[in-house]
């Protein structure tokens, strides 16, 4: 909850922005879109605002159209292709141990400021639904208080009303002493309301436009509507400009309705309905109930009214085709807008991977992730494709653990912090779980120990900054280093996906990174995560893995493998609640290989 707190904070300052575009846009078009049209613009909006509390991750296009290229491209368990068997122990050559050290961390407690953040949000739900529940209180106590409709005349004109907007459903209506201004409650047995006021002041020309304009409301489910904007309200109860929208919509809505009442009535009466709404203006008043629609709002509201009635005409033919194009441009750019709110959303916990579909190719390896919930991807250079085991799994993010030393190293290395030549550490004399952290290290021998020691000396000689920096140009997963600065890679805020790891690692072999870095650190990088040389193969790889409470999570395999005409790039991922270790990564890393 702590991390919804901070993100939905996040959510709200990227919808204001989306909120401004939709404004400007929705203004610019404004005489082209019909008064229905316009109202309708307000539901796309409304559905925008959900995105943040759907349960799952909503994709852009080209990622949903790589996904739909996939299942063209389905490979069972196809990877004869894949180069001959190249770590196999029998093969001479220089091997290195590999080495997976591990520290368990405890449970994270959660971010004081999220936590306060999702409680003051949390607090102002409970206060709005309070304020909910007191006018669903104060509209049953009218509806109880209200008797059927005995007016004959009143009676005569509301069945003529029904039949002119051809409504077959039998709506009952009532009057009531304590409603200034008509209403219609319900969403499956919809019930109208009349202030007695209005019928003792009898005028039967008044009392049909009343009738007419609430029962446009049941024809387009406005109580449907209510009970969305209710909802929304509710949620975003901290954010202005959504509050200034659903000001807005209810506007268009009662404009669109009266529309759609202009549409019945001959042009000699356009005067007359809306002198009904001047007369009315004084004895009406905003609309309290959440789930009731009516003639409601405040005289400017009404003045805004007004003038559309005077300017109203019925539109033509061509005026609604320019609207429906103008509509369908402005949904597209909220469509568009979509998939990046949905990344805020989503924690930025899920990788939008862009790539071309005829790339990507899916294998089914689930023999070897028995027990294991995971992935597997591997590049090949040469035919420049995509294998991926799990799609969802591999473009999801988690800790990368010991597997970010890395870049961690090749920071420390650019800073002039450490050399290739120069690169030793001497132990502070702290007592390791491991012993082969209890001595001094140089970059190689860290790397194969994975000490932790080493590379959290690297990062307080650099400083978060400069670490954020570098994260920034290599674009390393969602990028958050704002933990704890001596474990901010050990199962917590920095998150990185297998596909993402793959992408680094070819970056990092041809130097292609936005920072371009010296070529001597990266070939100091690359010797250091070497396991395997021969004369024709090559192996690379680095470990990972996350223990919390004492019980191994989250395991990581990365790296490369290089043959006289080709290089593949891997990355293995699994996760379970226990034995999930880079050594086990490694292994089924190594029989999906050696097929």
């Amino acid at each position: 909850m702590a991390d919804f707190g901070i993100h939905f904070f996040l959510c709200n300052i990227f919808i204001c922005i989306i909120a401004g575009i939709f404004f400007a846009i929705k203004h610019m078009f404004r005489n082209y879109l019909t008064s229905q049209m316009h109202y309708h613009l307000w539901f796309l909006f409304l559905g925008l605002l959900s995105v943040p509390f759907i349960p799952f991750h909503l994709v852009a296009f080209s990622r949903l159209f790589a996904w739909f290229g996939t299942w063209r491209n389905t490979l069972s368990e196809d990877l004869e292709r894949i180069a001959s068997p190249a770590i196999a122990p029998t093969i001479s050559g220089t091997t290195r141990q590999l080495n997976d050290f591990a520290l368990s961390v405890s449970t994270q407690t959660p971010s004081m400021v999220g936590f306060l953040l999702c409680s003051i949000w949390l607090t102002g739900i409970m206060a709005m639904l309070l304020l909910v529940i007191y006018s669903r209180i104060r509209l049953n106590t009218i509806q109880k208080s209200a008797l059927p409709l005995q007016n004959k005349a009143v009676r005569i004109i509301y069945n003529n009303c029904l039949k002119e907007i051809k409504i077959k459903k039998e709506i009952p209506i009532y009057s009531t002493a304590f409603l200034k201004s008509p209403i219609i409650v319900g969403l499956y047995n919809p019930r109208i309301y009349l202030p007695i006021h209005l019928i003792s002041d009898f005028h039967a020309a008044k009392i049909r436009y009343i009738l007419l304009h609430e029962l446009q409301h049941y024809r387009h489910k406005d109580a449907l509507s209510n009970l969305f904007m209710t909802l929304i309200g509710i949620l975003y109860w901290c954010n202005p400009l959504v509050w200034f929208a659903l000001k807005e919509m209810k506007d268009d809505r009662e404009i669109a309705c009266d529309a759609s009442v202009l549409q019945l009535l001959p042009e000699s009466e356009y005067p007359d309905y809306g002198y009904t709404l001047i007369n009315f203006a004084e004895k009406i008043s905003f609309m309290s109930f959440p789930f009731a629609a009516g003639i409601s709002g405040n005289l400017k509201q009404i003045q805004r009214r007004i003038i559309h009635i005077s300017h109203y005409k019925k539109p033509s033919i061509f005026a609604k085709i320019k609207g429906s194009i103008a509509f369908v441009l402005i949904g597209v750019l909220l469509l568009i807008l979509l998939p990046m709110l949905s990344t805020y959303a989503a924690c930025q916990n899920q990788y939008l991977w862009d790539i071309d579909s005829d790339k990507i190719f899916t294998i089914d390896l689930s023999s070897y992730f028995r027990g294991y919930e995971g992935s597997f991807v591997l590049y090949d250079l040469k035919e420049d494709r995509w294998s991926v085991y799990h799609m969802e799994q591999a473009t999801l993010r988690t800790a990368p653990n010991s597997t970010y030393k890395i870049y961690d190293a090749l920071f420390g290395l650019e800073e002039g912090i450490i050399t290739p030549d120069a690169s030793y550490m001497a132990w502070n004399g702290c007592n390791y779980p491991f012993e082969a952290w209890n001595k001094n290290q140089n970059l190689y021998s860290a790397m194969q120990s994975s000490v932790n020691w080493y590379f959290q000396e690297l990062d307080r000689q650099m400083g978060l900054p400069t670490i954020q920096n570098y994260i920034r140009n290599i674009g390393y997963g969602n990028q958050n280093i704002y933990a704890d600065p001596s474990s901010y890679w050990l199962q917590s805020s920095l998150k990185i996906s297998p596909i993402e790891q793959v992408e680094l690692l070819i970056a990092l072999y041809h130097n292609t990174f936005a920072f371009a870095f010296a070529p001597e650190n990266i070939d100091a990088i690359k010797d250091s995560i070497c396991l395997f040389s021969s004369e024709d193969k090559n192996f690379y790889g680095k470990t990972g893995t996350g223990c919390v409470d004492g019980q191994d999570i989250n395991g990581w395999f990365i790296g490369f493998l290089e043959v006289p005409d080709n290089t593949y790039f891997f990355a293995t991922h699994i996760q379970s609640d226990a034995n999930a270790t880079g050594s086990k990564a490694a292994e089924i890393t190594k029989a999906v290989l050696s097929r």
